[in-house]
């Protein structure tokens, strides 16, 4: 049956709202895409005039695709190569969707999506739909097809998981550039002393290359192991220039509403390192290096005004 023109107006007042969920379940954007694609599909292929609300059909169907690449994903992971973060979204991305309350930001920070994990499919549907988007239990158990008291159990579940114990800070776009700023400094000093200031005791440094780029399989833990890493990581060399291709260009930002640096060569994105920032300092440094992964934040990257660099990394 052929949609109309309301019918696809319809869809697309939906569509960010979806993509939001989406990116949240599966810690990708470009699979994110994929999925509302499909939900597209199945909204074009249906007898629309006979849904009755439109929204509650379309999360239940976009879920139910998020619910089985979770699924696989899983088994892909197993054999991925090296330490898996989550695809980074700049700042300004609609992909973000609401962030209106402090559980709504957090839901999307690179901590929490990392932690997320850890979550059953099901923990981390009820988790996203309930924390992010304020579903009630009661709809969140007719998308998964359980009862109200099991997804109020999956949701507990999963929100003990996902609280690591650390107290994050809300940290504003300008001072956010005030981290970036002072840890870029410190990192290029050639000392390790002012990075380990910044740092927590037991802070961690973990890299996601995808076997596209170097990247070390397992985290540095530690104030000085991390530091020393760092100092080694901006330390000028013309082997590094050849490897990415020229000169790199660091700037400020947030991604996924965190402190973020962005290294860039001639306008393509190489790297997003997001800081998480706690009460007593940087409790971790996650950098996302995968050329895969770093598609649509050299999109965004072009679409937006970004400033001058805060330096050449080397």
């Amino acid at each position: 049956m052929a949609l109309t023109m309301n019918d696809m107006d319809r869809f697309q007042a939906f569509m960010p709202r979806l993509e939001a969920i989406a990116y949240r379940l599966l810690g990708s954007a470009s699979d994110a895409e994929d999925a509302v694609q499909d939900t597209f599909l199945r909204w074009q292929a249906a007898d629309v005039d006979r849904i009755e609300v439109p929204e509650a059909w379309l999360t239940k169907v976009l879920t139910n695709l998020c619910l089985n690449q979770l699924t696989s994903a899983r088994a892909r992971r197993e054999t991925y190569v090296g330490q898996w973060l989550p695809e980074p979204l700049l700042a300004g991305d609609p992909m973000l969707g609401p962030a209106d309350t402090v559980e709504q930001r957090e839901s999307v920070s690179y901590a929490v999506l990392t932690l997320m994990e850890r979550l059953s499919p099901n923990e981390r549907v009820v988790y996203v739909l309930r924390e992010a988007f304020d579903y009630p239990h009661r709809r969140i158990a007719e998308i998964l097809d359980i009862t109200e008291t099991a997804s109020q159990q999956l949701f507990h579940r999963a929100k003990k998981h996902v609280t690591d114990g650390k107290v994050r800070t809300e940290i504003d776009e300008a001072a956010a550039r005030r981290i970036v700023e002072e840890f870029l400094t410190a990192a290029t000093s050639g000392r390790t002393e002012p990075l380990v200031r910044l740092l927590t005791d037991d802070a961690r440094a973990v890299g996601d290359g995808g076997g596209k780029v170097p990247a070390r399989t397992k985290a540095f833990e530690g104030a000085v192991a991390v530091a020393t890493f760092m100092r080694g990581l901006f330390k000028p060399g013309k082997a590094k220039r050849a490897i990415v291709g020229g000169s790199v260009e660091m700037y400020a930002t947030t991604a996924n509403g965190v402190p973020a640096a962005v290294a860039v060569v001639d306008g393509r994105v190489i790297g997003v390192m997001c800081l998480e920032v706690t009460v007593d300092g940087i409790a971790a440094l996650r950098s996302q290096a995968n050329p895969d992964k770093l598609q649509r934040a050299t999109r965004q990257w072009a679409a937006t005004d970004h400033g001058e660099p805060l330096l050449h990394a080397f």
